[in-house]
């Protein structure tokens, strides 16, 4: 190694600070104001986002025949959804802890045409930031009332609707001190196994923002923001939850952003 070359960025849990992770963030933002081109899907490599270092794609992807996928993958018909998997809140015996929220909102294409038939999942964490899985050492209160995953079909306009609990932030080992915003993850699937987008929903003012490097790796901040929701009192349900809007969008240049895109 060169003694006088530039540290490298490393993917190492918790080495750097919040403050070095920032300016990193600040830096690519100045970056991108300099540049004409817009980017509104997520950089892979990504250096803030210190696992991007090592795990983002640096090939070109192994292409599939999309026929022989169909043959093994998993399979699912519209007569198993349930109405009441759409409800996270309705799941065991009591009343899970936190903010009840409704999140409704429907998918389309880039022309604006409805999605009908469209599977929706969701999977969150609790009111305390904590999920449900063996990985998750987070020493945040398991809620045995909620699990945090749920699902649904679009209805012939397109439209879905969430009842849950509005998720709280939870630290990772990104960085030390590092925090992710309340978010809840969709997964979309199309007709075929092949055809799915993957995303995050934020909601409105999250303090975390600027200081999370996921987020960021969108560095449009066009495209950020079509990933938070929006509050709408008509949604809301008296003495009862909170209502957030958020439509999907599976094309053109205001589509929702999906985590593996291809570039």
């Amino acid at each position: 190694m060169n003694e006088t070359s530039a540290p490298v960025a490393s993917s190492d849990a918790a080495t750097a600070t919040q403050i070095e992770i920032s300016d990193e963030i600040g830096g690519i933002v100045r970056a991108y104001e300099t540049q004409t081109a817009v980017e509104s899907a997520p950089r892979l490599d990504y250096p803030p986002y210190r696992s991007s270092i090592l795990r983002h794609p640096t090939k070109d992807l192994r292409h599939a025949d999309p026929e022989a996928v169909e043959r093994y993958g998993p399979v699912f018909g519209e007569h198993e959804i349930d109405p009441l998997e759409s409800d996270l809140t309705v799941q065991h015996d009591g009343e899970p802890i936190g903010e009840r929220i409704v999140v409704t909102g429907r998918v389309t294409d880039g022309d604006g045409r409805p999605v009908a038939g469209q599977l929706v999942e969701v999977w969150q964490a609790n009111a305390a930031g904590r999920y449900i899985h063996k990985r998750d050492q987070h020493p945040a209160p398991v809620d045995p009332h909620f699990t945090g995953a749920g699902r649904c079909l679009t209805a012939r306009d397109g439209s879905y609707r969430f009842t849950t609990i509005k998720p709280g932030p939870y630290p990772w080992k990104n960085h030390h001190n590092a925090w992710r915003p309340a978010h809840i993850h969709f997964s979309l699937f199309g007709t075929d196994f092949t055809q799915r987008l993957v995303t995050q929903m934020y909601f409105p003012g999250d303090p975390l923002f600027a200081l999370d490097p996921i987020y960021q790796s969108i560095v449009d901040p066009s495209a950020r923001d079509r990933l938070v929701a929006t509050y709408d009192h008509g949604v809301t349900q008296h003495e009862w939850a909170t209502g957030y809007r958020w439509d999907i969008v599976l094309s053109g240049g205001t589509r929702t952003w999906t985590e593996q895109d291809e570039r």
